[in-house]
Formats: C-alpha cells, structure tokens, sequence
C-alpha cells in the first residue's frame, strides 16, 4: 500500500514538471476543488457497501 502511495506520490510530481517546464496548464482543477473532489469520491467508495446493506 504504501508503494502504491509513493508511486502516485512521484508520478504527480513528474507529472508537475513536464507540464511547468512546458508552460502548459496543470491538468487538474484549482487545489482545494481537487482535493474535496477526491475526499468526495474516497467517501462515496465507503458509502456505498453500507447504502447497499441498509437498503437491502
């Protein structure tokens, strides 16, 4: 698990790089739109089992 996160850790940072060194936009929204995007999703990805159980 936490290769998994220091992977996505360096990948995001090289990422960064190419596009600044390129003087392209970064191609992810503003950083607090992107942050709460993913909190949103994490919480939906825990969310779901417990709906199904409730609703089943």
């Amino acid at each position: 698990m936490t290769q998994i996160i220091l992977l996505s850790l360096v990948t995001g940072f090289i990422v960064g790089l190419l596009f600044t060194g390129l003087k392209m936009p970064l191609p992810a929204p503003n950083a607090l739109a992107g942050v709460m995007g993913i909190v949103g999703i994490y919480l939906g990805h825990i969310a779901w089992p417990h709906l199904i159980k409730l609703f089943s």
